[in-house]
């Protein structure tokens, strides 16, 4: 079992910590000094970097946490309200992470190789909002994950 909270948990750590580094560290200093023609290629390679890590916790956290909520507390119907809220704001952020795989993703994509930079800056924008989204879904899942018990009492 320390093995599936240790894999949820460095699957979280990786997908909210990459968003949060890209929307805080990345984006502005990419924005304020570089030109689209720079700008763009560079995001598509981090994209194309960050995004396979993304897919393998989207996959690891929910095998872990339906693991853990099944093997050890016995289903849904054991767990907290925390794990639940949890629970649904993962689906949110899974669906998000989705929509933004396969369609402004893909169109940003084919923009950068074809050096259309307007119209792969109107697809980072959206791809920025999209992340801007499921960073505040993922830092609140965060806190109420960690909060537990005490978050529960609210």
């Amino acid at each position: 079992m320390s093995y599936a909270i240790a894999l949820h948990a460095l699957a979280a750590l990786i997908w909210v910590g990459g968003m949060f580094f890209a929307w805080m560290v990345l984006r502005p200093v990419a924005a304020a000094g570089l030109e689209p023609a720079q700008r763009l290629p560079l995001w598509a390679g981090c994209f194309e970097r960050f995004f396979p890590w993304v897919w393998g916790a989207v996959v690891l956290l929910p095998a872990t946490g339906y693991w853990i909520i099944f093997a050890v507390f016995g289903g849904m119907g054991g767990v907290g309200v925390h794990v639940h809220i949890m629970n649904g704001l993962a689906i949110v952020m899974i669906a998000l992470f989705l929509t933004l795989w396969f369609v402004p993703y893909r169109q940003f994509r084919r923009a950068v190789a074809g050096a259309d930079w307007a119209a792969g800056a109107k697809r980072l924008g959206v791809i920025r909002r999209i992340i801007g989204i499921n960073l505040i879904i993922g830092l609140a899942t965060v806190a109420i994950a960690s909060g537990g018990r005490w978050f529960a009492g609210f």
